[in-house]
């Protein structure tokens, strides 16, 4: 942290960086933590939090989650973090 703060070259701060999200990213994946994909999906509330419904003009997308505000996972295909979404009405 405190060579990133003194560091004038930017583009080795940002490889860093990327190189510590892709080994976290493969840890979770090795350790079966899935994101919940939720994103035009049917609202379901065994799988999501809906924190706000919206109205849509356009009935195909009623009842489908037309927006997410957090991202949800799975531990082992059990919900450990439900996903925050906004679905059409």
């Amino acid at each position: 942290m405190n060579s990133m703060r003194s560091t004038d070259d930017c583009n080795a701060v940002k490889a860093g960086l990327e190189l510590i999200y892709s080994k976290i990213n493969d840890f979770l994946k090795q350790n079966a933590v899935k994101e919940i994909e939720a994103m035009n999906e049917p609202f379901n509330s065994d799988f999501h939090e809906a924190v706000t419904t919206v109205p849509v003009e356009d009935d195909k997308l009623k009842g489908l989650i037309i927006d997410v505000t957090q991202k949800g996972y799975t531990l082992n295909d059990k919900v450990i973090r439900f996903p925050k979404v906004v679905v059409g009405e």
